[in-house]
């Protein structure tokens, strides 16, 4: 089976072809201003390069358009935040602990009801049917597009929020509702805001989804487009384009899934040096750990699935100041061909210094050449010294481990680094996020909990509903597996309660 990976990161867009488990064509082109057009490129090369990439089954993207939009404060909707709880909850309302720039910019209408549930799954008082019913028309007569509706522990019972959205789509069509129960967990806050985040980006994500089936549709590609998420897997993109959320740090995670597959290991770190970042991460069975903390996305305090990543500001095309010395974070991201010294431009850049020390041949090493032996020897022990602590940072125990370095950048690392058993350099290790897209399968996750059920029984429960949220995501149910599988007797709780996640992964119904 053919299949297209495409990464588009800061500062290149990568895309490759698979043939089963070879890699057939790859190609890396500058990113763009306009992101679209870097992958149409990208596209053109790669069938240029592998003419049968027209006849690919399966395209796969991954993309930082959304994190980048939350960051950056663009492309962002006004949401209407809804709060189910009242009449506790109301000290805190909604946005409360956003930074005052991206609240000013998403928040609409802010509306608290009665309804919620206890911690034992009791209602607290009876959801505001009627309250909820005049918020709606207020939302209508407000023009707002996207509802984000939190309520008082709805993963245990998600009762209201599903009224309230059933509501909602009565009396304001085409409406586009956010569920917080279906994208995080317990904490009632950071559930809220992970939720209203992905209210304000659906539009977004409509309108890039949409424009990179184009992409596909001008490149002569007619396979079903996915987009890869934080968990290493991907979703159809009409499914994608309702979570945004969860395509976040799809693009370091496609790295680690495709350093796995290009090394053959499952359990080890990764160190992905882009143009732009260094990600360092660990595989675990050949998916990224998981995050099991709060994760903030551009000043916001989340909690849903994201992988356990350390970012540090350090790439290709990172800047070095001479005096006194200093790497990064800043970087000239994709216009590094524009203004890099071995480019012809005016500023020195991590690239530069690789050049220098004949790390790399790029570019014209004439224009760095009268650099100080003194300044690039600093810069590269700067550098070492920025990766070992990083490294340990992510490692859970005293012992070496191996490494695996892929991305563009891959050449700033060591063969030898404390803390490091080996350095596993591994083909196609520039496009390992590429490979990483093209690869990845379809999963269902389900964490809840679940109430007067046995052990056993829970985890069938979660599991079904799992493998079905992966169908719909565009899974073979017949591919799937059980990967990981948590349970958690909720001793406060009455009614024998367990909190049970279930993953299942699967490949991707042809």
């Amino acid at each position: 089976m053919r299949r297209i990976g495409i990464d588009v990161g800061g500062t290149n867009t990568d895309a490759v072809l698979l043939e089963g488990d070879a890699v057939v064509g790859a190609v890396k082109t500058p990113t763009t201003a306009d992101v679209t057009a870097g992958i149409t490129r990208a596209l053109a090369d790669l069938v240029r390069q592998a003419p049968h990439a027209r006849d690919a089954s399966a395209a796969m993207i991954g993309t930082t358009h959304f994190t980048n939009a939350v960051v950056q404060r663009r492309d962002l909707d006004h949401v209407a935040a809804i709060r189910i709880g009242l009449p506790s909850g109301a000290s805190l309302p909604p946005f409360v602990d956003w930074p005052d720039d991206l609240a000013a910019l998403v928040r609409g209408e802010v509306i608290m009801l009665e309804g919620g549930h206890e911690f034992d799954g009791r209602p607290l008082v009876p959801f505001d049917t009627k309250g909820m019913r005049e918020a709606a028309r207020r939302i209508r007569a407000a023009g707002v597009t996207s509802v984000a509706v939190a309520s008082v522990f709805s993963p245990l019972n998600a009762s209201c929020e599903e009224d309230a959205a059933a509501i909602l789509r009565e009396e304001c069509p085409g409406v586009a509702v956010t569920l917080s129960h279906r994208l995080g967990r317990i904490g009632l806050l950071e559930r809220e805001n992970a939720a209203l985040l992905n209210a304000c980006l659906i539009a977004l994500a409509r309108k890039t989804t949409r424009a990179f089936t184009e992409a596909l549709r001008a490149s002569g590609i007619a396979a079903p487009l996915y987009l890869t998420q934080n968990d290493g897997t991907v979703m159809l993109a009409e499914v994608a384009e309702a979570y945004p959320v969860y395509s976040f740090a799809s693009g370091p995670t496609n790295s680690m899934r495709g350093a796995a597959f290009l090394s053959k290991r499952d359990e080890a770190l990764v160190i992905d040096v882009g143009g732009t970042t260094t990600d360092i991460g660990s595989l675990r069975h050949g998916f990224p750990r998981e995050a099991n903390n709060v994760v903030e996305i551009g000043g916001v305090r989340t909690l849903f699935r994201m992988p356990d990543l350390l970012s540090l500001g350090l790439g290709g095309g990172t800047l070095v100041a001479r005096a006194p010395l200093s790497v990064g974070p800043a970087s000239v991201g994709y216009r590094l061909t524009e203004q890099a010294l071995v480019f012809g431009g005016d500023v020195l850049t991590v690239t530069d210094v690789a050049v220098a020390a004949g790390l790399i041949d790029l570019g014209d090493r004439a224009r760095v050449a009268d650099l100080p032996a003194s300044l690039v020897e600093n810069a590269l022990a700067r550098i070492r010294g920025m990766i070992e602590e990083g490294v340990d940072r992510m490692k859970t125990d005293a012992s070496d481990a191996p490494l695996i370095a892929v991305g563009g950048g891959s050449f700033l690392v060591p063969p030898r680094l404390a803390g490091v058993s080996e350095v596993i350099n591994v083909p196609h290790q520039a496009v390992a996020n590429a490979v990483g897209a093209a690869i990845a399968q379809v999963s269902g996750e389900v964490d809840q909990i679940f109430q007067d059920l046995s052990r056993d029984e829970a985890i069938a429960r979660a599991r079904w509903l799992a493998e079905d949220k992966a169908v719909e995501a565009g899974a073979d149910r017949t591919t799937l597996n059980v990967v990981e599988v948590e349970d958690l007797p909720l001793a406060y709780l009455p009614g024998n309660s367990l909190r049970t996640r279930v993953r299942v992964v699967g490949e991707i119904a042809r």
